[in-house]
């Protein structure tokens, strides 16, 4: 997102876009070349987007279609002069691109646009407009300067029938800017639902917004109750902003979209967060990944807890920010690059599904200069995302090496070109092409097999599938990569021959291999790019073990359509295990040797692994799947009178109880300075609905294994029947020199 005070240091900006009337022309050529273009089918709805390639555009910055709905002045500048403000980008001007089969040239999947809501339609003070959607004033009406909603549906429409998703920008954290002490400020953070004021930030009796003051970033606790900058922050509990989030995100769905980028979800709790998340499952699954920022060179535990338990992948900021320091700032060097790979597979239970990318609109452009040595540095820069674990995203522009040296609003020019000739334009196309050919790139494994401080040479590879890749950053001198092994095979018991995916235009060259996978040394030219694929010899062997690479949505319950995929299923129903739970016959409603579809039967809720039979073949198990038995709802549980020794900090073990199916779950450490301080400690959690719960406290370091428990019988209460609530209670005290295991 654009906080606003980065927008204010950038107030003084000025990009004056001399090519403007360019781009538009090539437009026009680029849609009379594409008239005669084959159309796709519009793709089936799936939250498995391994095999896609997202483009994430500012729709202010991309195509003027539609010159009627542009504010009028103040709110826009004409050509873009003034950055802060509508620059005319809308709707219809997505919709001719997608018409000329740019995209599709591209090969790009998914398109990625800015967040579509109503905004505040005035100039705010020293910060401008809100181009960029991140001021919204009504989440249930439409950017007026983008189209009307009829216009969003079309083209949802278009871009489906044109074989491309839709995901779209989300705010759920934030409204507007406010100045607390000055009601007068922009609207005071008005948030309107379908045109009805709910309130203002001064009118605000019943508590929608929380009052904390600018977050610092001293904790998490200060992240998520404090404001972002000075953004009207919603309070997550209080029924009405529970019911109009989840509503929000229900119209939307009901577009047609295919995904969602939801913004600034470290400022939220995460128990909200998977009660929102289940209401988007429920009502129509969809991809999703949550923007959870993390610096360069820093990794935050409670990021990846947030992966791995919102029900929502995350934009994968550590590889992210590791690829943008190796080739763009050159400040660290590939052995940095392998060991992030390793570590993030590692923290990440669902590694495939984080979304990686090189630039984004609240970053510097990738692209240093026009020169060609930074030019091939982004080469790399892409190639490595393409090819690499992980969605690949791209900034709208990088294919014509869009400069842009500043944060917003320096980074978010309009659209200058949509010319197809550029060789990034031409290396994402051969690489998206590929993530679609070999499963490899979509469901396999990442292994560094050599790495220097200047070269990285890694592979991908899945059941019979392998890609190996090959970057030498030095544009100075080659690189001597030894005898390595690969997956890459013989033929027929001979050496084969593997020529350079993209025919030697990025300085690769062919290899032989031999049949134990051996590669003779070989010199990799200066700044080269290399890639070599191989597809499984014999997809339709029926003896080969089924291979299941995804399955989603990650977070269902019985009922749930689930997708699981992969390869060498065969191409008739046969046997899949979720636990411990046999699903064959109805419960399967399709099968192909690629893709499964099924409807989950009532079992124990809780992490379950995926294996697929075929005959007498049972694959290994895929992880990654949790059930969730129970609907759920966001509970604000807070203990009072809990005092803890200093250093050490309080946790909750929630406990269902028999007959609903729910998990025990541990949550915290609990907070104890803003909404309630110390020795009261509170955390807003996910809790089965309409459940009966048995909720105990423990006391620990930080590091530590042991925990001191809370003495007496556990305290029962009822969870509400749905929306939110909260559970305040007293500690019964700490059982004295008792210390026993945490089993998370």
């Amino acid at each position: 997102m654009i906080g606003s005070k980065g927008a204010r240091q950038h107030q003084a900006a000025r990009w004056w876009v001399k090519a403007v009337g360019a781009a538009i022309c090539a437009l026009g050529a680029g849609m009379a070349a594409a008239a005669g273009s084959a159309v796709k089918a519009a793709p089936a709805g799936s939250t498995d987007y391994t095999g896609d390639v997202v483009y994430h555009l500012l729709t202010d910055r991309f195509v003027d279609g539609n010159p009627a709905n542009n504010p009028p002045v103040p709110l826009s500048s004409k050509d873009c002069q003034l950055t802060l403000l509508y620059c005319g980008g809308d709707w219809e001007g997505v919709v001719q691109v997608i018409k000329t089969g740019y995209f599709n040239d591209l090969g790009v999947t998914a398109l990625l646009l800015t967040v579509p809501y109503e905004n505040v339609p005035m100039v705010v003070e020293e910060q401008g407009a809100g181009y960029h959607g991140y001021w919204p004033r009504d989440m249930k009406r439409p950017n007026p300067a983008f189209g009307t909603m009829d216009e969003f549906r079309r083209l949802v429409q278009v871009a489906h029938a044109h074989g491309l998703k839709v995901m779209i920008d989300i705010i759920t954290n934030h409204g507007s800017p406010v100045r607390p002490e000055d009601p007068r400020f922009a609207e005071n953070g008005a948030l309107y639902d379908d045109g009805r004021l709910l309130a203002t930030y001064a009118s605000d009796k019943t508590g929608l917004y929380n009052r904390y003051g600018e977050a610092d970033y001293s904790s998490a606790e200060d992240v998520i109750y404090k404001s972002l900058y000075d953004l009207a922050d919603f309070n997550h509990q209080h029924p009405v902003i529970d019911r109009y989030m989840k509503e929000m995100v229900r119209l939307w769905l009901d577009t047609g979209i295919d995904g969602l980028r939801v913004d600034t979800v470290k400022h939220v709790s995460l128990g909200w967060q998977r009660t929102w998340m289940e209401t988007v499952y429920r009502h129509r699954p969809v991809f999703a990944a949550g923007e959870w920022y993390m610096p360069r060179d820093e990794l935050q535990p409670l990021g990846f807890v947030f992966a791995n338990d919102s029900g929502m992948s995350v934009l994968d900021f550590p590889l992210s920010q590791k690829v943008r320091q190796v080739f763009r700032y050159r400040e660290r060097d590939l052995f940095e690059l392998d060991r992030m790979v390793a570590e993030t597979a590692r923290r990440y239970r669902r590694p495939l599904d984080q979304v990686v990318f090189i630039d984004n609109h609240d970053m510097n452009r990738a692209t240093l200069s026009h020169s060609a040595e930074h030019r091939r540095l982004v080469d790399q820069a892409l190639a490595f995302v393409l090819t690499s674990r992980g969605v690949p995203m791209l900034f709208y522009g990088t294919e014509h090496y869009t400069l842009g040296a500043g944060h917003a609003p320096i980074n978010r020019p309009m659209m200058r070109s949509f010319e197809r000739d550029t060789p990034a334009f031409k290396l994402i196309k051969r690489l998206a092409d590929l993530r679609r050919e070999n499963p490899a790139l979509r469901y396999g494994d990442q292994v560094g097999r050599w790495v220097s401080a200047e070269a990285y040479v890694y592979e991908r590879r899945f059941h019979g599938n392998s890609v190996l890749v090959a970057i030498n950053r030095s544009q100075k001198a080659a690189a001597e990569v030894p005898a390595l092994r690969t997956g890459l095979g013989c033929h027929e018991g001979q050496p084969a021959r593997h020529d350079d995916v993209l025919a030697q235009r990025f300085g690769g060259h062919a290899i032989t291999v031999d049949c134990e996978g051996g590669v003779a040394p070989f010199r990799l030219a200066p700044g080269a790019i290399a890639v070599w694929s191989q597809r499984d010899s014999a997809p339709n062997d029926p003896s080969r073990t089924p291979a299941p690479g995804h399955v989603g949505p990650p977070l269902a319950w019985p009922g749930t359509e689930v997708t699981i995929s992969g390869t060498h299923f065969g191409p008739h129903k046969d046997v899949v295990w979720i636990g411990n739970t046999r699903l064959q016959g109805s419960a399967i409603l399709s099968w192909s040797d690629e893709q499964i579809r099924l409807r989950l039967p009532a079992m124990p809720a809780g992490q379950h692994a995926v294996k697929v039979g075929r005959g007498e073949q049972l694959s290994e198990p895929l992880g990654g799947l949790e059930v969730v038995g129970e609907p759920l709802v966001s509970l604000r549980l807070v203990v009072d009178e809990a005092e803890v020794a200093p250093g050490e900090e309080v946790h909750a073990e929630l406990a269902p109880q028999a007959p609903c199916n729910a998990e025990r779950r541990v949550w915290g450490p609990m907070y104890n300075k803003i909404v309630h301080r110390y020795p009261s400690w509170y955390m807003d959690i996910s809790a089965p609905a309409g459940c009966r719960v048995a909720v105990r406290f423990f006391k620990k370091k930080p590091d530590a294994a042991a925990a001191v428990w809370e003495s007496g019988e556990p305290h029962r209460a009822d969870m509400p029947a749905g929306g939110t609530g909260t559970l305040r209670v007293r500690l019964r005290g700490w059982q004295p020199g008792t210390t026993a295991a945490v089993a998370r």
